[in-house]
């Protein structure tokens, strides 16, 4: 059985996203407009093909369905199963006769087709498709629910959301403490944010998408970032140098912290740069990185920012705040991370000096916040930044006229003047120390070779999620930040 879904994470530079509001106003209007086969019917039709491709040996298939209407997507698709011979059973929240019109009309024609209705969840099943709540449900469940749910997340067979898991948000990405965990979710109509963000990547599995035939709205909130140009040094260009390429300068590493500015640095030489150079904040610097002798080791006052790319705050810890004035005012191009942000978020002049820089036109500014990051600069806290991320990375470009990189779960980019875009790369072995400093660098590097600054950030995130998709070894394989950066 052929499908017309497709699976997003493949081939695709760039998928628009829509919030849920759009996609419910879609589905109202488009309704109207596609008689005899409504939305519901195509939809169904959409997951019971998908659940035929990706399990297709499965016999009995449970289907918890809500009260609303993905509930109907649900009683549809376990009607076209039992038409093809497989054994749906269809377990119901709510009665009948308080269903909506489309959804009580499928109800209607899953019990004509004759799909088994039960009580309770079949003791032994091959596939579980959510059909609870999808966008429609967000508060607490009942004790029924929650019983179901806690089912379809400890029972070993395989689990696809109808649209989306339930309990998850669609345009934040924020489960509740209690959520399916689908992997495979469909998502219909158009794709949601909340799919690729925060808890949203693990909530969801693989993620498949189905139009139903109807055009793309518009008003799309953000942008899925799929695939990036990859800067490689052109065969054919033989009357170049390492000037060609350009300088980055990474300052940063105060004393017991010289890794993260060294990461960075190593970073930036393989993404791309021409030169590199480390201006430690150490008060004795050594004379080389031994593990990377191409690094040229500066003292600060040596270091030219108005001819480099800059790299600021990796490692910096307090010692950075001092340097923080004349690198906001000399540095043309600036990537700046960690203990640069710090800085910054608690001085009001140098917040007044980095918004400053919008006035120059030769100014590009990336900042690349982890959330509590992000929650100093906004005076918010972690839970604030996480229950929005995309408004948060939004908020804060607009704020600093800057590109921004929200770091995290579906990485969030924005910047003024530009749809946002959430990264699609990466996975958990991003989560150890070190990372993002080389996410900086690499950064750098592109500035440094003459990407536009929101192309840069998007096209350096997502070459360093693709790294660690591409680790080699097994899923426990540790990823650490030197080999990291050797392989960008």
């Amino acid at each position: 059985m052929s499908t017309n879904s497709e699976r997003i994470f493949g081939g695709y530079v760039t998928r628009r996203l829509f919030r849920c509001d759009v996609a419910r106003a879609l589905e109202v209007s488009a309704a109207a407009e596609l008689p005899p086969h409504t939305l519901m019917q195509r939809a169904g039709l959409a997951v019971a093909r998908l659940a035929l491709a990706v399990a297709p040996h499965a016999r009995m298939i449970w289907v918890p369905c809500g009260p609303g209407n993905n509930g109907g997507d649900g009683f549809e698709a376990a009607r076209h199963l039992k038409i093809w011979g497989k054994s749906p059973v269809v377990t119901c929240l709510g009665a009948a006769e308080r269903l909506p019109a489309d959804a009580a009309a499928a109800y209607a024609a899953a019990v004509q087709s004759g799909v088994t209705f039960a009580d309770a969840v079949p003791a032994q099943y091959d596939l579980c498709m959510d059909a609870l709540f999808g966008i429609g449900r967000l508060r607490a469940f009942d004790a029924r629910c929650s019983e179901w749910i806690a089912q379809i997340n400890t029972h070993t067979a395989p689990v696809i959301a109808v649209d989306v898991p339930s309990g998850l948000d669609a345009d934040t990405g924020v489960a509740g403490p209690l959520h399916v965990k689908a992997d495979v979710t469909v998502s219909l109509l158009t794709l949601k944010p909340g799919l690729f963000t925060a808890d949203g990547r693990a909530a969801c599995g693989d993620i498949w998408f189905d139009s139903l035939g109807v055009a793309e709205p518009i008003g799309a909130c953000a942008e899925l970032h799929a695939v990036a140009q990859i800067a490689t040094r052109a065969y054919g260009a033989h009357n170049t140098h390492k000037g060609s390429y350009g300088d980055v300068a990474v300052v940063g590493g105060q004393q017991g912290m010289a890794g993260a500015a060294l990461l960075a640095a190593r970073a930036a030489l393989h993404g791309g740069a021409g030169r590199v150079l480390v201006g430690l904040l150490d008060g004795a610097p050594f004379p080389l990185d031994f593990c990377q002798p191409e690094l040229m080791l500066r003292s600060l006052p040596d270091l030219d920012f108005t001819a480099m790319t800059v790299v600021a705050g990796c490692g910096g810890g307090g010692a950075i705040h001092a340097h923080m004035e004349k690198i906001l005012a000399q540095s043309r191009q600036l990537v700046l991370d960690a203990d640069a942000l710090n800085a910054i978020a608690c001085d009001a002049s140098l917040q007044n000096g980095l918004r400053n820089r919008r006035d120059r036109r030769e100014c590009v500014t990336v900042l690349t916040p982890h959330p509590l990051e992000a929650a100093r600069l906004l005076g918010m806290d972690t839970v604030e930044i996480q229950a929005n991320r995309l408004e948060a990375a939004c908020e804060l470009a607009q704020k600093f006229s800057c590109t921004v990189v929200l770091k995290g779960s579906g990485s969030v980019i924005a910047a003024p003047g530009k749809l946002p875009r959430i990264n699609a790369s990466g996975n958990a072995r991003l989560a150890t120390a070190g990372t993002g400093d080389v996410l900086a660098g690499l950064i750098g590097a592109r500035l440094a070779t003459g990407d536009e600054g929101f192309s840069a950030a998007c096209d350096a995130v997502y070459l360093h999620g693709k790294a660690a998709d591409n680790w080699p070894g097994s899923l426990s394989a540790t990823l650490t930040a030197h080999t990291l950066a050797l392989s960008l």
